[in-house]
């Protein structure tokens, strides 16, 4: 296929890269396949601590502080220009992103950043941390352009003193996200399903900010009324222990079922299974997997952050009786809420990006 812009193009994108399946890993995957098929070279250094050290045709690991410098600058020296993938809750995040802007500029060539999650995460916009202004000048200063993922989120980085030209908005769900073909169900998960009604599925990380405490003291509430209710939590075990102890201890371990981290055709097809879908974090921005969901005409009960689609029903995230409250007026208004479904424009935004990265 022929390339964009006569020259072919080398991108080093840096990212966490399936498994497991996170929102970010997905897009990375999508942008590597389209910039091969259009002739570029694309190759991925793996940040994820849950797969960095794991080899794979796929990406490159990162063993180590140095090992991670170490080929962020050979790849740079081959003519590779890093696109570098991060939010501002991670303090980590910001010190790969620094060490991979260096080793771009060493070379010459100005990396390009994708900043991903909403307008309020914990060190960003300027107001949540004042004292780390001067890095994100940095971070953002050097970098030839700036992808985000709404005009909400851009105008915060404007603020930063960034030129708005170099801030370029662009929805990270896209129409790859929706291309799959659909997955049997056996065993355990199979019976799971058919026992559980409603079914309700969950994409999470076994993090804080996910507030899955919450989430299944609510299931546990709910069990009260809806005694074959089902939550299906998808998404990979690590850090899991602490959860399934309090699952355990509520009673509710029958209506829980740890379905892991899937490929994304089984996702999908699990997601289409369920009755309707709970999201649970509130730093996440408008996510990838409630659009899916929406997309595929299955109800989403979300947090409120002020950035859900239309037709989401949300709730307080700090109130474990009003998630309850929201959950079963969902469950007991289900044909309502799925007809009142307003579902996304699907866009080739994968397309825009790399059109963006691609740009001499």
């Amino acid at each position: 296929m022929s390339h964009q812009n006569g020259k072919p193009k080398k991108i080093l994108q840096i990212s966490s890269y399936p498994p497991p399946r996170a929102g970010w890993g997905i897009r990375v995957s999508f942008l590597k396949t389209a910039l091969i098929e259009a002739g570029h070279a694309c190759d991925v250094i793996n940040i994820a601590p849950e797969s960095r050290k794991i080899p794979s045709p796929e990406y490159l690991t990162s063993m180590n502080g140095l090992d991670y410098m170490w080929k962020c600058l050979k790849l740079s020296m081959k003519g590779y220009r890093v696109h570098m993938h991060l939010n501002g809750n991670s303090p980590k995040g910001f010190i790969l992103t620094i060490m991979a802007e260096i080793a771009n500029l060493l070379t010459f060539k100005r990396p390009i950043l994708t900043v991903h999650a909403g307008p309020n995460q914990i060190y960003f916009p300027r107001e949540n941390a004042p004292k780390l202004i001067p890095m994100f000048k940095f971070i953002f200063g050097v970098a030839r352009k700036v992808i985000c993922n709404s005009e909400a989120v851009r105008q915060k980085i404007i603020e930063y003193g960034v030129k708005p030209e170099k801030v370029v908005p662009i929805q990270a769900f896209s129409r790859q996200y929706l291309q799959f073909i659909e997955q049997p169900v056996n065993g355990d998960l199979k019976a799971f399903i058919e026992r559980s009604s409603p079914l309700i599925s969950s994409y999470v990380f076994f993090r804080p900010e996910f507030f899955i405490d919450d989430m299944v003291k609510g299931i546990a509430e709910l069990t009260k009324e809806y005694p074959n209710i089902g939550l299906m939590i998808l998404g990979s075990h690590d850090n899991s222990e602490e959860i399934r102890a309090l699952v355990k201890e509520l009673g509710i371990e029958k209506n829980v079922f740890y379905a892991g981290d899937q490929d994304h055709d089984s996702f999908l097809s699990l997601v289409t299974a369920s009755d309707f879908c709970l999201r649970t974090p509130v730093r996440d921005g408008v996510s990838s997997s409630v659009l899916e969901a929406l997309a595929l005409g299955v109800p989403v009960v979300a947090s409120e952050n002020n950035r859900r689609p239309p037709s989401v029903v949300t709730y307080d995230h700090e109130s474990i009786p009003d998630m309850v409250r929201v959950l079963r007026e969902t469950i007991e208004n289900l044909p309502a809420v799925k007809a009142a479904i307003v579902k996304p424009d699907i866009m080739d935004t994968v397309a825009e990006e790399v059109s963006v990265l691609v740009e001499v």
